[in-house]
């Protein structure tokens, strides 16, 4: 299932337009996920990349959103970008990426970013905000002098989408929605009514 050029296009001039208008953070998006039980949960998570597989983020894998993604690996995501009035949204399949693609993005990550994520076990209950600092320095540590290396249970994952939505603000709620939606290996456009 690949991405048309024709949405990689619309969404790249939507996120330009965004970006534009002085959207503060236009690769934010809210990231939607479910336990396989009907427990849905959602949380903001940053596009780190696009092409024909799909929208890219990168988390750790033993967090809510990747323990969910590994039993039900299906989730939705939408972009608001109010500053430009457009919202964008994407429901599909998950996937990970390689750990070359993993590992490339990790390395250009600040040094402190990637020992935060060696620190964090993200979503576990936590002491106090000085255990977690105490993690911080002992790894900075433990790395000092040498290259911080991805943690094995941080990886990159692709939402590959069977449906996108673009949706411009109008007037008198008189929007406009264009839906593109993948049947039988086809991408089909229509519009919809506000």
């Amino acid at each position: 299932m690949r991405l048309s050029a024709e949405i990689i296009d619309e969404f790249n001039k939507a996120f330009k337009k965004a970006r534009v208008a002085g959207e503060q953070e236009p690769t934010a998006m809210v990231l939607a996920t479910s336990d396989g039980h009907g427990l849905v949960t959602s949380r903001t998570v940053l596009l780190k990349a696009l092409d024909e597989n799909g929208f890219v983020f990168f988390t750790n894998i033993h967090s809510t959103k990747g323990r969910q993604m590994a039993v039900c690996p299906r989730a939705a995501a939408t972009f608001l970008w109010k500053a430009s009035g457009c919202q964008v949204q994407l429901t599909g399949t998950v996937s990970r990426v390689s750990d070359e693609a993993a590992d490339a993005y990790f390395s250009t990550r600040d040094r402190g970013s990637q020992i935060g994520a060696w620190a964090s076990a993200q979503s576990e209950p936590l002491d106090s905000r000085e255990s977690l600092m105490q993690r911080v320095r002992d790894l900075e540590q433990k790395f000092a002098g040498q290259e911080v290396p991805r943690p094995p249970f941080w990886a990159g994952f692709a939402l590959a989408p069977e449906r996108v939505e673009f949706w411009w603000q109008r007037e008198f709620r008189l929007h406009d929605r264009f839906e593109y939606t993948l049947n039988g290996g086809q991408w089909k456009k229509q519009r919809l009514n506000p």
